[in-house]
């Protein structure tokens, strides 16, 4: 029996602290207590995001965050473009579909990165667009962009940037406000070492004039219903407030670690995995790669689709495989959250004997041995 260890890019792994405040009785969420967390949690947001602006707390994934960015900011027939680099990149375009957008599909390939040149033809080309929509990284592929450049050119017309950083914030250096990001949206289950079931959405005062001047065809996700709210520190419906509770402590540790602490150690994590993936073959996806997940090719004669399945049942160690196209073609390793470098040379001795399992010619130990000279530096 093997100690079941959490590498896939959502959920990750939760601190003990956190998992024992989940663990406490059930309180009421219409009381100063429950007001009293969601003051200091949102402040923990505005810190992690760093920004000034509001951060608005949603009990639903991340995706309720990314819907309310959608059915906020952009009306139906109005223009909007969605970078599809990645599953969910494809998830902005979907959802500007599904209210009545006019979607402008920047398509680039999956495992490239979206650039601010490829940005500012897109809107030359497209006069009138309100809003861009991109991914920090692309979960899908490990692809990461340069969000600042982005910013810096969408700033130079009357659209917002809206940003997913569902599996960036926190675990990449992120500045909204520095840079210009009118939009971010993050999901508790990433590297804020939360369960699922927590989205969060931030917007400049940029994002909010034309919110101001759009009529949301949504109830839920309203966001001025959520502005309307926190100005009493409370939530407009029944708030995930365990979840909550529990964010304080997950989000109270990286304050305490430091925002550049977490984004070095995460950093030190994904270089320690490429290393090892390099002397074992195997060849990363993404010409611009995450430091929050790795996406790399399956070995040729490897079965794609039993590598992962084999590293779970047979060694208790649960990575991703592929979505859509890139299924049973590559595998993903997060380096997101509670983790630390004994985790990364476990995972990757657990690939090195998946790989042997499944056939392949492993040099065991060589793989481990590349990533402990990464994690040795100081």
């Amino acid at each position: 029996m093997y100690k079941q260890r959490l590498f896939a890019p959502g959920p990750t792994p939760v601190p003990e602290e956190t998992l024992l405040e989940l663990a406490r009785p059930m309180f009421h969420h219409r009381t100063g207590e429950y007001r009293k967390m969601l003051e200091t949690l949102t402040g923990n947001m505005q810190y992690i995001l760093q920004t000034h602006q509001e951060v608005y707390t949603i009990t639903g994934s991340g995706s309720a965050a990314m819907e309310a960015a959608v059915a906020n900011l952009v009306a139906k027939g109005e223009t909007m473009i969605a970078v599809r680099g990645g599953k969910f990149g494809e998830r902005w375009s979907e959802l500007g579909h599904a209210f009545g957008a006019n979607v402008v599909d920047l398509d680039v390939e999956w495992g490239d990165a979206i650039t601010a040149d490829q940005i500012a033809n897109a809107l030359q080309a497209n006069p009138g667009t309100v809003a861009v929509f991109i991914q920090h990284c692309e979960t899908s592929t490990g692809t990461a962009c340069d969000v600042q450049a982005i910013a810096k050119a969408v700033a130079q017309t009357d659209a917002c940037l809206v940003v997913d950083g569902i599996t960036g914030v926190g675990a990449l250096p992120f500045a909204m406000d520095e840079w210009g990001v009118d939009v971010t949206v993050v999901g508790s289950q990433k590297a804020l070492m939360l369960p699922a079931g927590l989205a969060f959405i931030a917007c400049s005062d940029k994002a909010w004039a034309k919110m101001d001047a759009t009529t949301p065809p949504a109830y839920y996700v309203d966001l001025k219903a959520y502005r309307k709210s926190l100005a009493k520190w409370d939530n407009p419906w029944t708030p995930a407030n365990s979840l909550v509770r529990a964010a304080l402590a997950s989000t109270n540790q990286i304050r305490a670690e430091g925002l550049e602490t977490v984004w070095a150690e995460t950093r030190r994590r994904a270089e320690a995995t490429r290393a090892a993936a390099r002397v074992l073959g195997l060849e990363l996806l993404s010409s611009s790669p995450s430091d929050s997940v790795t996406a790399l090719h399956v070995p040729e004669g490897v079965d794609g689709a039993a590598l992962p399945k084999t590293m779970a049942e047979a060694f208790g160690t649960r990575i991703a495989g592929g979505q859509a196209h890139l299924k049973g073609k590559i595998i993903r390793f997060s380096h997101m959250g509670y983790l630390d470098a004994f985790d990364v040379l476990a995972a990757v001795a657990a690939l090195e004997m998946a790989l042997g399992r499944l056939g392949a010619t492993v040099d065991y130990g060589a793989g481990v041995a590349a990533a402990q000279k990464v994690l040795a530096k100081e």
